[in-house]
């Protein structure tokens, strides 16, 4: 009796282990989005997320951010993330557009070297309920650049590599490009670059990134984005 028994056990342990094999497997697979010429991966994974063509929604959960407070008093890095590894030299853009419901929620194009060097370029609700655009420049610490406000819960936001610069731009139309910051990043380390969702203080905040847009190639002139 003893002898079906232990390959009964045997039998239903490897279920389990081929069933968590398999959700391992969904949350980690390459996905595609139709203008980035890239396989992405989920660095945390999403409450959900959708991808159609070349648009993306990320859904994130409650009290997730990301984040290297001047104070050392709170570090965080659970935000869902959808990345990639890029060229050398690139631009990435998108629109991004979400309800501005809770303080700090945001969607936002991330550029990270690892866990401690990264950037994030976020449109959020600021802690005076504005619809703000903000970076954080992150070399251990991270910074905390509030820049100009814009009235619609939508705006185009587009990050450009040249060698170690790295110029960040924002539009309302996505046609004419404001210079937010330009400032050097240098990285040892391959890049990976992509999308963010957070909501710190929020139940969740579902944000769709759409017109993505991607291009291997160095920009000759940052103050025109071209």
């Amino acid at each position: 009796m003893r002898k079906p028994l232990v390959n009964r056990l045997v039998f239903i342990i490897g279920l389990t282990w081929l069933a968590a094999l398999c959700s391992y497997a969904q949350k980690t697979e390459a996905l595609r989005i139709n203008s980035i010429p890239h396989a992405l991966s989920w660095k945390n994974s999403p409450v959900r997320y959708s991808i159609k063509g070349d648009q993306l929604t990320i859904v994130a959960g409650e009290k997730t951010d990301m984040f290297r407070d001047p104070n050392v008093t709170y570090n965080t890095d659970n935000a869902p993330k959808l990345l990639f590894q890029p060229e050398k030299d690139f631009i990435l853009s998108a629109a991004i557009e979400h309800s501005f419901v809770s303080k700090w929620d945001g969607g936002a194009i991330v550029l990270l070297e690892d866990s401690l060097n990264w950037i994030k370029f976020c449109f959020e609700k600021d802690y005076t309920g504005a619809k703000r655009v903000v970076s954080v420049v992150t070399k251990n610490i991270s910074d905390d650049c509030n820049s100009i406000e814009l009235p619609g819960n939508k705006a185009y936001y587009k990050l450009a590599k040249a060698d170690h610069v790295i110029t960040l731009y924002v539009s309302v139309d996505g046609k004419k490009w404001l210079l937010v910051r330009h400032f050097q990043f240098p990285a040892t380390k391959p890049l990976q670059v992509g999308f963010l969702a957070q909501s710190p203080t929020g139940k969740e905040c579902s944000v769709e990134f759409s017109a993505i847009r991607y291009e291997a190639k160095k920009i000759s002139d940052p103050y025109t984005a071209q």
